[in-house]
């Protein structure tokens, strides 16, 4: 017998609580879809981080630009993390 395994996903329940996937097929669909939505969250992560390496560089950028660059950043480095304890984390028993 095959022991089915929970894996983390990287996208919370509409009431914010983790969601998990009970499978023994890591190539199943919901396991593909976890792998894409896992690898544009990085994807979007790269792309952040030159954009506030830009913001960075100039020495003229004004609070606003700063301000966002940060916040999208935050928001970069949150999803890398999910990603990374999505990776990690064993699931709960």
């Amino acid at each position: 017998m095959i022991e089915s395994s929970l894996r983390l996903l990287p996208w919370n329940s509409p009431e914010g609580k983790p969601c998990y996937l009970s499978t023994d097929d890591p190539g199943g669909r919901i396991s593909r879809l976890a792998d894409a939505v896992e690898a544009e969250l990085v994807a979007s992560g790269v792309a952040v981080l030159a954009g506030a390496e830009a913001v960075l560089a100039d020495p003229v950028a004004g609070e606003p630009a700063v301000r966002f660059a940060l916040t999208r950043t935050a928001e970069s480095l949150r999803d890398a993390l999910r990603v990374a304890e999505c990776r990690e984390r064993p699931a709960p028993a």
